[in-house]
């Protein structure tokens, strides 16, 4: 039975604790979090900090969940102890931070929904993408953004929180640097530092482009899917409310608990030494996708209506 120590118990430490329960050859054996909002098992201890939670539980992988900043620390702390990690996206928002440290090749970044259904022979394949194309759409309200999502320093903006998992998947596919971004950032609802409304053009070179449309003022059912076109004029769509069902039927999509059982031993495996699952997004991979977002943001063209109705 393989030892978890799980980092960080709010909101998505609590899916990460879901999805562990059911999770064969693996059990929580602690939880690092000073104050955590979810409930925890019986039994299991709680430590007030990860560096002391390492020590006590000699963990064989550790699940980081905890706020950008705090995940990158912890993640390379648990990673000089010998553990396999898992780190939640984003990691941090600092695409320099991610310059490469000794035991970085035991850390992967946890994207659950790569490993939907098709993507993970897709990413072995890396076929000619020409086009790739991004839409999120989902309901956020303002309470949502309180805490360490309040703050781009903290948090990031939409791109780093919400649509992350589409466009690095995205830019998995589209190999180049950036030659130019068309982007607009739309504030009008007073959510801190956080847009409501987020559309941009990337031009990598080559002339590949990215066209990613992210929004968090959604009336309607949420949603975030990725479009494919292949240079010999195929078109693949990933598909689902959060890419879940791959490329695959919707009705048949795995759960997101399912698809963190597979991260979970796939991270096992990479740190065993056995071949990394072609879904698996190393930690130094994760520098250009951050890198991307960091110039739309930089290059957008900001509007601000504070209190308009959303577009």
């Amino acid at each position: 039975m393989k030892r978890v120590l799980l980092v960080g118990a709010g909101e998505v430490g609590a899916k990460h604790l879901t999805a562990l329960a059911g999770a064969p050859g693996l059990a929580v054996a602690g939880i690092a979090d000073p104050s955590p909002r979810t409930a925890v098992p019986g039994g299991v201890p709680v430590f007030a900090s990860w560096r002391a939670a390492l020590r006590a539980v000699t963990p064989d992988l550790v699940v980081v969940a905890a706020p950008p900043g705090t995940a990158l620390a912890a993640a390379r702390g648990a990673a000089a102890a010998g553990a396999a990690v898992l780190v939640e996206k984003p990691a941090t928002t600092d695409p320099a931070a991610l310059t490469p440290l000794p035991g970085d090749e035991r850390i992967s970044v946890a994207f659950q929904p790569h490993f939907a259904p098709g993507l993970g022979g897709l990413l072995a394949e890396r076929p000619a993408v020409i086009r790739a194309e991004v839409t999120l759409a989902v309901r956020r309200d303002p309470d949502y953004f309180r805490g360490w999502r309040r703050t781009y320093a903290t948090a990031g903006g939409v791109l780093h929180q919400q649509a992350i998992h589409g466009l690095a998947l995205a830019l998995r596919l589209l190999p180049g640097d950036v030659e130019t971004v068309d982007a607009t950032v739309v504030h009008c609802r007073d959510l801190a530092e956080t847009e409501d409304h987020v559309t941009t053009t990337i031009t990598l070179t080559g002339g590949a482009t990215v066209h990613v449309d992210a929004r968090v003022d959604h009336p309607g059912p949420p949603i975030h899917e990725l479009v494919l076109h292949f240079s010999d004029g195929r078109r693949l769509q990933v598909r689902g409310r959060n890419l879940e069902a791959g490329l695959g039927v919707l009705a048949d999509a795995p759960t997101h608990e399912e698809l963190r059982r597979a991260m979970y031993a796939a991270a096992l495996e990479a740190a065993d030494g056995r071949p990394a699952h072609p879904c698996l997004f190393p930690l130094t991979a994760l520098r250009r996708p951050l890198e991307v977002i960091d110039r739309v943001y930089r290059d957008a063209r900001v509007v601000r209506a504070a209190h308009a109705a959303a577009a």
